[in-house]
């Protein structure tokens, strides 16, 4: 009898379980079920919507922008049209700007990445008051606004600015940064470096210390530790700190508008303007699709650390 009853038992127990997999799985996928609505209602329909708009289809949802719009191209065949992308890709302007976008994309993300291995390396090699107030005051960007800061940047490099008064005191010609593409990469960096220390300098912390001393028992210096042990552990925080990076940086609006220049500027500007100024709706969203194609180009790293830090953890 009280064998059977264990059987019984068990084999209920499995029947139960059996029986509340679906029900939980259904009650999870009801609780995801909100944000996952309101993510495609309010990014994903107004996506395919800008693209379908890009490649010609004005009618819809898309009736009343393809009317107030100037130089709107409407689709010819049944996939659209490529018109609207040929306007954009046939202008120089856009082109000049599309290449000094990716060049402050490229040189901002690696004068944070150098900046932020560099405190970070300090800060977990050597220690101390100087590291912590070094680390702390490249946190310092991330509290002020993004505005402010464009703004004192401006002024700090205009032609009347610090710098200029500074050298004029002496008898030199100081340079003007101000409303140029190198206040823009000094602004990029700026509004940047916060985020990059915190994650790299995280990732430079988690390694234990026994590796660290066991390199040093074998006579290891300091730049064999730093390139040899520190940053390949640590190489999925700094990928995911230059993706992120590279990603502000080339969609940025704010610092490009008021520290760059009119001409050439960045795409976040150039869009803008098209969409306001020069009233070509269509062609800002090609604008807009060629950022994301870029963005997501540089997201496809993203997306690989995080397969590789889940397979090392097992998870994948």
């Amino acid at each position: 009898m009280t064998v059977s009853t264990a059987r019984r038992s068990r084999s209920g127990t499995k029947s139960l379980g059996v029986r509340r997999t679906p029900r939980l799985s259904v009650a999870g996928f009801l609780m995801a079920l909100p944000p996952i609505v309101l993510v495609l209602l309010f990014v994903g329909l107004p996506v395919i919507l800008a693209l379908g708009f890009s490649l010609g289809f004005t009618g819809g949802l898309n009736t009343v922008v393809s009317l107030v719009g100037q130089q709107v191209h409407k689709a010819t065949d049944w996939w659209g049209t490529l018109a609207a992308w040929a306007d954009v890709f046939g202008d120089t302007q856009f082109l000049t700007n599309l290449a000094v976008t990716v060049v402050v994309t490229v040189v901002s993300a690696v004068v944070v990445l150098g900046m932020s291995i560099g405190i970070g390396l300090y800060l977990r090699m050597r220690g101390g008051w100087f590291a912590t107030m070094l680390s702390g005051l490249a946190v310092v960007p991330l509290f002020i606004p993004v505005v402010i800061a464009s703004w004192a940047i401006l002024t700090f490099y205009a032609g009347d600015g610090f710098i200029r008064s500074v050298f004029a005191s002496v008898g030199l010609v100081g340079p003007t940064w101000g409303y140029t593409v190198v206040a823009i990469v000094i602004g990029s960096v700026w509004t940047s470096l916060p985020f990059a220390v915190l994650m790299i300098s995280s990732g430079f912390q988690s390694i234990p210390d026994a590796m660290i001393e066991a390199a040093q028992d074998a006579g290891a210096s300091r730049a064999r530790i730093a390139f040899s042990i520190l940053i390949p552990m640590s190489s999925v925080p700094i990928v995911i700190a230059s993706t992120f990076t590279a990603i502000g940086v080339i969609g940025s609006f704010t610092v490009p508008y008021f520290t760059g220049p009119n001409a050439p500027t960045m795409l976040g500007v150039m869009l803008t303007s098209y969409f306001t100024a020069f009233n070509r709706p269509q062609q800002s969203i090609v604008m807009a699709f060629t950022i994301f194609i870029v963005a997501a180009a540089i997201g496809a790293f993203y997306v690989w650390a995080n397969f590789r830090s889940a397979k090392e953890q097992g998870r994948a």
